[in-house]
């Protein structure tokens, strides 16, 4: 897989991720911040369509390269600043992998005031929690937030120890 700058989402959070989300194949699905894809792809096996967004042409080339790799076809890349993009597309639940702008697009979801609108927040900075679980819960749409911390197992002088990964926070909300 192709990654471009930062952090890519690690599999075990996005398993989660779509857990909570709860998506059915009925579902158009929006990754806001697909920087690699790998959200979307996973995505695509569970919704009716993925819109995958992100601003940075790093992330929607890495993205559009995974996205062919794996010949998925129910994918929309789309270039450009969510809080534009995202007023035009009718979904019904979307994960936020990104901090640009989190409070406008936020209330754009929020705004679209679907019957079962859900959404998931990924974030590494507790000011991001922050900011996710304020408006969340101004807006009666708040249900969980998650800490997961991952460790792998690495080889050590013949036997096993395990390296903590970074932990991530899951803030949850929908209708």
């Amino acid at each position: 897989m192709l990654y471009p700058p930062g952090t890519p989402t690690q599999p075990e959070i996005i398993a989660i991720a779509l857990s909570k989300l709860n998506i059915k194949s009925t579902d158009v699905f929006a990754d806001i911040g697909c920087g690699s894809g790998s959200v979307s792809i996973a995505a695509s096996g569970l919704a009716k369509h993925v819109f995958a967004i992100d601003n940075r042409d790093d992330a929607i080339n890495a993205a559009s390269g995974n996205i062919k790799e794996c010949s998925i076809k129910n994918i929309s890349l789309l270039k450009g600043d969510a809080i534009i993009l995202l007023p035009d597309i009718d979904m019904d639940c979307a994960f936020i992998g990104g901090s640009k702008n989190i409070k406008q697009v936020m209330e754009i979801l929020i705004e679209k005031k679907k019957p079962k609108m859900r959404f998931v927040v990924s974030a590494v900075k507790v000011e991001t929690v922050a900011i996710a679980m304020e408006i969340m819960k101004k807006n009666n749409v708040f249900k969980e937030l998650l800490q997961i911390q991952i460790s792998r197992g690495n080889e050590l002088a013949g036997g096993t120890m395990f390296k903590p990964e970074n932990p991530i926070f899951l803030v949850v909300g929908g209708a």
